[in-house]
């Protein structure tokens, strides 16, 4: 009981403060959040916020072991042999001695993001189209995934890197599922959605920067959406599809 009670709380303390941070559970409903807020404040009672989790779960977006999974920071699973890792990871360490904690936090992002990024260049897919450079792990790599919920209903989750090569300000938008220039093609429909963390429907890239982001493909959101369907006789493929150039990203779905 203390180990679940547990478990609830950090998920407790995840939608809490989900809606101001890029999150992997963005596409968790308002009213689950809502009832997180709510139930830290004691408004509503154990019984009304479990509820919420359990369709989280039910639903197949949110897991305990999933949660716990989250923990993980990028300097605990980007630990290799590459020099460049190694020398960062150490720059890293020393962030550690700051006693202030926001010292410490401003110490530590910068750092933590030239590991992502170093991470993706050298490890992962690189999908150039015009100016964005993407890099990506494929399926079945942390943060991207295709499974069935219990309840039947395939979801995918797709996370990558873009990389503005130009020396412009270059935008990535998606503001809705109507109005996204990402999508996922199974060769007659197209599949909008269901959760992303683009900050007002957009990610600005300065020149030269980097930025990891992730879309959600599972249940119907609505708002121009569409519940995503599976069909393994049929051919997937992730959409790019932006005014600077269009590219498919074929997607191994199993």
């Amino acid at each position: 009981m203390k180990t679940l009670l547990s478990a609830i709380t950090t998920i407790a303390a995840i939608l809490i403060v989900s809606s101001s941070i890029s999150s992997v559970y963005a596409e968790v409903p308002s009213w689950v959040k809502n009832n997180a807020g709510w139930w830290a404040e004691g408004t509503i009672d154990d019984d009304s916020f479990v509820q919420g989790i359990q369709f989280l779960i039910k639903e197949g977006i949110m897991s305990i072991t999933q949660v716990q999974e989250s923990k993980q920071s990028v300097s605990s699973t980007s630990t290799s042999d590459d020099s460049v890792i190694a020398s960062l990871e150490a720059e890293l360490e020393k962030c550690s001695e700051i006693v202030k904690a926001y010292k410490r936090l401003d110490c530590e992002k910068p750092i933590k993001q030239e590991i992502l990024v170093h991470t993706y260049k050298t490890g992962a897919q690189l999908i150039q189209v015009g100016p964005i450079n993407y890099y990506w792990f494929g399926v079945n790599s942390e943060g991207n995934t295709f499974e069935i919920s219990p309840t039947g209903q395939p979801i995918l989750s797709i996370r990558m890197l873009a990389d503005n090569t130009s020396s412009g300000i270059v935008s990535l938008n998606c503001t809705s599922p109507a109005i996204c220039n990402y999508d996922v093609w199974d060769g007659s429909k197209s599949f909008k959605y269901s959760g992303m963390d683009f900050t007002s429907g957009q990610i600005n890239l300065n020149p030269g920067t980097a930025k990891e982001f992730n879309i959600l493909f599972g249940p119907n959101i609505g708002y121009g959406g569409t519940e995503f369907e599976y069909d393994s006789s049929k051919t997937y493929t992730f959409r790019i599809n932006e005014p600077f150039g269009s590219l498919d990203v074929h997607l191994d779905l199993e």
